[in-house]
């Protein structure tokens, strides 16, 4: 379980590989809110390489959108797999999201 964290043009790339759970949440709220103070406003969180999100890496998703939100920026969601696309729509999260199929639809838009 990891993250990775590049800049794809004006946008900062985090990209999540294994889990997002209890466990790791804290090491993307810290890197996405560093970059946030950084000045960075376009942010894509993608899953290409993720098979798990509990309850807490959902809330953690939540809280992070409505800080970028707040200071005028946006967090958008790439390559859910098909488990967790169906995760997003049960809790009706994709209708807070804006979830893309790739990580280069989600640089395009």
């Amino acid at each position: 379980m990891s993250f990775t964290q590049r800049n794809a043009g004006r946008t900062v790339v985090f990209e999540v590989d294994g889990q997002l759970i209890v466990g790791n949440r804290h090491e993307l709220k810290r890197m996405v809110l560093a970059a946030l103070e950084d000045g960075s406003r376009r942010f894509v969180v993608d899953f290409a390489r993720t098979g798990y999100i509990d309850s807490s890496g959902l809330g953690v998703l939540i809280s992070l959108s409505k800080e970028v939100r707040a200071a005028g920026g946006e967090l958008r969601l790439a390559s859910l797999n098909e488990d967790l696309r169906k995760l997003f729509e049960l809790t009706r999260l994709d209708t807070f999201f804006r979830i893309s199929d790739d990580l280069e639809e989600a640089l395009r838009e």
